[in-house]
């Protein structure tokens, strides 16, 4: 089933500087396990002094009027399309309700005289679900608040929408990775994500193991595998960075990237449209575990926005940085 947020990012995840910085209470689980990347877990057995270990964000019973909540600070400001509530593994012990809100801040932990604009109003939850629900509210976000009516546990919250970068304060001649995450590049769609998903390429730092990459499965038939993404800004490619970082025995053998101005439609019509992009990079032999980098070999070329990352047959890469200027 496709991902119904698939090629935006999630803008409350912990690599880009995002971080729950204020909840009513977290005595079960602590409120820093809701915006964990990983998938939620239950261990059958795992208690602490509290009680049973749970994996998420999950409050005491409450026992006088009210309700709990929890504020996450984006690491980046942020465009939101659409949140997932997650409650995997809460059963008995699942907030009923939540609500949504969000609001503009320069503090970490925003005070009391901060206007909160509801995103997602009152909704009903169930226990051991993912709830996906989109907004239509426009805006660029700092901070997001959960609440839910009245306690209980949430294992994870998604925030997915696209990443405001300020382009007007930079010089006219600065040199930045044009594809980074945190600069609004994104991945849009690959002909196969088995393994790591292809929006790992574009995240900050190094790739911490194989499973913070792009990785496709063992390819059994003819042709090869693709990754199409966009810059957060068009602009002119100086350098290319293709990391092959902790990929040994399943690097892919040779690589190549196409390029282009403009794309338009939904992810299958740009994917069918960059067959026939130009080349930006022409075929390049790989290496297991290593950061490539290429100028020399970028063919001239105009403004570029989106890319196809071209791996032969098949395997893993961990990050792509596209260095050049806005144009």
């Amino acid at each position: 089933m496709t991902h119904p947020f698939a090629g935006l990012v999630d803008l409350a995840q912990p690599r880009l500087g995002s971080e729950v910085v204020y909840a009513t209470d977290d005595f079960f689980a602590d409120k820093a396990r809701l915006i964990d990347p990983a998938e939620p877990v239950f261990i059958p057995g795992k208690y602490d002094d509290n009680g049973k270990w749970m994996d998420g964000w999950e409050s005491r019973r409450k026992r006088v009027p009210g309700h709990d909540w929890a504020i996450v600070r984006l690491g980046v400001p942020g465009e939101i399309a659409g949140f997932e509530i997650d409650t995997r593994n809460f059963t008995g012990n699942y907030p009923p309700r939540a609500s949504i809100e969000t609001c503009v801040s320069t503090a970490t932990l925003p005070d009391e005289e901060t206007d909160w604009t509801t995103l997602v109003p009152v909704i009903d939850l169930k226990g051991d679900d993912r709830r996906f629900v989109e907004v239509t509210t426009k805006g660029v976000w700092t901070h997001v608040r959960l609440s839910i009516f009245p306690d209980g546990g949430v294992a994870r919250l998604r925030v997915y929408g696209r990443v405001h970068f300020d382009w007007s304060s930079l010089p006219a001649d600065a040199d930045l990775d044009l594809l980074a995450m945190r600069h609004g590049g994104r991945g849009i769609i690959a002909n196969d994500e088995h393994f790591g998903r292809v929006e790992n390429l574009t995240a900050p730092g190094r790739g911490r193991d194989m499973g913070d990459g792009w990785e496709t499965r063992r390819r059994r038939e003819p042709g090869h595998d693709w990754a199409i993404l966009e810059l957060g800004h068009a602009g002119i490619i100086n350098e290319i960075t293709v990391d092959t970082c902790h990929f040994k025995g399943n690097y892919p053998d040779r690589c190549s990237i196409q390029a282009s101005a403009s794309a338009t439609g939904s992810a299958q019509d740009i994917a069918a449209q960059a067959e026939a992009w130009p080349v930006l990079l022409p075929e390049q032999k790989l290496r297991m575990d290593h950061v490539h980098i290429f100028a020399g070999e970028i063919l001239p070329h105009g403004p570029v926005r989106f890319v196809r990352l071209n791996i032969v047959p098949d395997g893993g890469v961990s990050r792509l940085r596209l260095m050049g200027r806005v144009s």
